[in-house]
Parts: structure tokens; C-alpha cells; sequence
């Protein structure tokens, strides 16, 4: 059973929420996903997304133990080490099966500016800044896939690969995952000041607008403008 829906949260969470649901219905709203739900999604957008995705969730493990080492807490950095090392499963398999599949060695792929641009803010923030930051900085990367693939999951897709894609994210593994991360980001948010909770807010909303970047990235085949 998955847990509760954003808008019944309550706590530091809600707060967070509240802050990045406008950028939340945008990307519920961007073609990449209708694309994904319809089967409409070019063979060639799915494939750089993926691409992406798997050099992304390589620099993302090591932004979850950053912040799993500045949490100062043992259990933290024990949980976010294991979700570190999910990560990188995940990432060895869209390279060893998916990719592989689509056409595409690991070889090929080069990050687009996006991608560059958000693992380098996710990598500084969990490097230089408060743990609260650095964990709200990593928090819209569960839960707004969570929340991505239980919406398309109500309707699924024609296309067997997309919809294999939004049953991963709508599954009860990743909504336990997502769970833990929810409940850490309360706790951490009830010892913070008005002024750490602004900028910890601030860090997530960031991240929520790179969430949108990324699809928007796979749907415009965002490359470099120069060689």
C-alpha cells in the first residue's frame, strides 16, 4: 500500500510540496509523458531520455551518500548507502539491457547540458551545503517520479517498453523507498528555523524545476549548441 498522497501530507513535506506542485502539473502536463502514456513517444526522445537517465542515476548515487555522510546519523547514511546502491543497479541495467536494446553503448553517451547542469547542482549542494538542503535537494527525484508513475499507471501504455518504464515507479518497492525519504525530511524539518526551512524549500524547488528539464531534455533531443 503505497503512502499518503502529497496533498494529505502534513509537515515539513507539505510545505515542500506546496512550493513545487505548480512545476508538478507541468510536468504531469509535458508531451514526453503523454507521449509515454499514449505510445506516441518517438522511439528516438525515449532513447536519449534513457541514455541520460542512466548517467544521471550514476552521479545521483553519489549525491545520496553525500548526504547520507552529512546527516551526521548512522542509520541515514546506512539508508541512503543502500538506496546509493540501488541506484547504481538500476543504472547498470539500463546500460546492460535497456540500452544495449535501444541500440546504444555505453561508449555513445555524453551528458546533455541538463543533465550536466542538475547532478552538478545536486553533487555541489550535497557536498557544500546543511544537510536539510542537501537532502530536500535529492527528495524530488523519488517523489516526484512516485508520483509521475502512479499517474500513468492509471491508464498504463499501448507500448510495452513504456509501460515496463511507468510500472517501475508506480511499484510498492520504490513507493517504500520514497516513504523513507518522506519521513527523513519531516524530522529533519521540524529542528530547522524559518530561514533554514526557506532555503531548504528553496533547494527543492530547484530540483523540481530540473525534473521538468530532464523530460523536456528527452522530448527536444537537447545536445550541445556547439561542438
Amino acid at each position: 500500500m503505497r503512502d499518503t498522497l502529497p496533498e494529505q501530507r502534513t509537515g515539513f513535506t507539505a510545505e515542500l510540496w506546496g512550493r513545487a506542485r505548480p512545476v508538478y502539473e507541468r510536468i504531469l502536463g509535458h508531451p514526453f509523458l503523454a507521449g509515454l502514456s499514449d505510445g506516441t513517444l518517438s522511439g528516438d526522445r525515449f532513447r536519449h531520455y534513457v541514455t541520460q537517465d542512466a548517467l544521471y542515476l550514476a552521479d545521483y548515487a553519489r549525491a545520496l551518500s553525500l548526504v547520507g555522510v552529512s546527516s551526521g546519523e548512522g542509520e541515514t547514511l546506512e539508508m541512503f548507502n543502500r538506496h546509493a546502491g540501488g541506484a547504481i543497479v538500476v543504472e547498470r541495467e539500463l546500460h546492460g539491457g535497456l540500452l544495449a536494446g535501444l541500440g546504444v553503448s555505453e561508449g555513445d553517451a555524453e551528458p546533455a547540458p541538463t543533465t550536466l547542469a542538475y547532478t552538478s547542482y545536486l553533487l555541489r549542494t550535497a557536498a557544500l551545503e546543511p544537510y536539510p538542503e542537501a537532502l530536500c535537494a535529492v527528495l524530488p527525484c523519488y517523489w516526484i517520479y512516485r508520483e509521475v508513475g502512479d499517474a500513468l499507471a492509471e491508464k498504463g501504455s499501448p507500448e510495452d517498453l513504456y509501460d515496463d518504464w511507468i510500472r517501475t515507479y508506480a511499484g510498492e518497492d520504490f513507493d517504500s523507498l520514497v516513504s523513507e525519504v518522506l519521513d527523513l525530511t519531516d524530522r529533519a524539518g521540524r529542528k530547522l528555523s524559518g530561514p533554514e526551512r526557506e532555503k531548504a524549500g528553496r533547494a527543492f524547488e530547484t530540483a523540481a524545476r530540473y525534473e521538468w528539464m530532464f523530460w523536456n531534455m528527452g522530448w527536444t533531443l537537447e545536445g550541445w549548441p556547439v561542438g
